[in-house]
């Protein structure tokens, strides 16, 4: 169990791996908040009785004081960043010597051991802003999603952002194939089934298959095609925190996991041929889509004709309008060469990626620099 204080956390800029401080005499509160250390992946500084190390008190991103400790840091700076950990719920005292300490929160063991690996985690991480994630979703079957997700992936990598590409569709027969990289080195879904708690960031990104400047997760050539919502979750938890870009091919079919994934896209792309037959089937998929990601925006596959516009189309779906994606018609025997998609900046592809992310990130501000 956790009470906030103060509402404010300390900030972390990208990068940044500093070390938590723990200052307690209990030893066996101490055990505890080393073992959470070890599974936040951080390895912290600790005073026993007096701070030992000049500056310490200052220069910590995140301080984890024992409630024995409290009394005698209460004289200490205020500063944001102090957590005060202690084991009683009934004590109602402990409020009190929080506020003296400046405390940014109460966090009470065992309850909140989850909540508090995390914080210790971020600082770890050095936590930054989070990623522009971008959805993918198909109106219809092969409306060619997958293709325009590795083109996205592609292209962003290009202009040497940090990029993931996650293919959250185990129906779809593995975006590493798309990319030529089936037999990559790295870990693929199954690895993560059973991830359920953090994920580390650094540990996922440097454990994939690198394909053009970029990481990817995908399917093996298994049997497996389940994901877990609590591995969905982790996962792109943990590659949100690494910032830069990640574009997630999803399933039309919105199961638990789906939803999961979902939850965390800031932007979601409905590719949509332009054919009537196809935008009735995306209008399905855009009302059921819809109900879990409110920015969702159509890609109208072309050509379109004259009865049938872009426009039309996006207007028919009651969605906004990303753009028309046109045909490229040297597509297969470029991926044939060992092209991916996108992989041409001048191909018609490529220059819809480049304008896409051109406007997305002027509106988001620069993110995922």
């Amino acid at each position: 169990m956790t009470a906030s204080i103060t509402p404010e956390r300390p900030s972390a800029t990208e990068g940044q791996r500093s070390r938590p401080l723990i200052v307690t005499e209990d030893e066996a509160l101490l055990d505890d908040l080393l073992r959470l250390c070890a599974a936040a992946g951080a390895e912290p500084e600790v005073a026993h009785g007096a701070l030992t190390r000049r500056g310490s008190w200052e220069a910590a991103p995140l301080i984890l004081v024992g409630d024995d400790s409290a009394a005698r840091l209460s004289d200490r700076a205020r500063r944001q960043g102090v957590l005060l950990i202690g084991r009683d719920l009934d004590d109602h005292g402990i409020w009190r010597r929080a506020v003296a300490l400046g405390a940014d929160n109460v966090a009470f063991l065992p309850d909140a051991e989850t909540w508090l690996v995390d914080r210790i985690a971020d600082v770890a991480e050095g936590v930054g802003r989070q990623a522009l994630t971008i959805g993918v979703i198909g109106g219809r079957g092969g409306a060619g999603a997958s293709t325009l997700a590795c083109a996205l992936a592609v292209t962003a990598a290009r202009s040497g952002r940090r990029t993931m590409l996650i293919d959250a569709d185990p129906l779809g027969g593995g975006l590493d194939v798309l990319l030529g990289g089936e037999g990559a080195q790295g870990l693929r879904w199954p690895a993560f089934a059973e991830s359920r708690g953090r994920v580390a960031g650094s540990a996922l990104e440097e454990s994939l298959p690198e394909l053009h400047a970029l990481r990817v997760l995908s399917w093996d050539r298994g049997d497996s095609v389940v994901i877990p919502p609590s591995a969905m979750r982790a996962v792109l938890a943990a590659a949100r925190r690494r910032g830069g870009v990640v574009v997630v091919d999803l399933p039309r079919r919105v199961d638990d996991a789906a939803a999961e994934a979902l939850s965390q896209i800031d932007l979601g792309l409905l590719v949509v041929p332009a054919e009537l037959r196809a935008v009735a089937a995306a209008h399905r998929v855009a009302s059921t889509v819809g109900m879990v990601l409110r920015d969702l925006r159509a890609v109208v596959r072309g050509p379109c004709g004259p009865e049938l516009g872009d426009e039309e189309i996006a207007e028919l779906l009651g969605l906004p309008l990303a753009g028309q994606l046109p045909p490229e018609p040297g597509l297969a025997d470029a991926f044939e060469g060992g092209e991916p998609p996108g992989g041409s900046p001048r191909g018609p592809l490529g220059r819809f990626c480049a304008e896409f992310w051109a406007r997305v990130l002027a509106d988001e501000g620069g993110a995922g620099a």
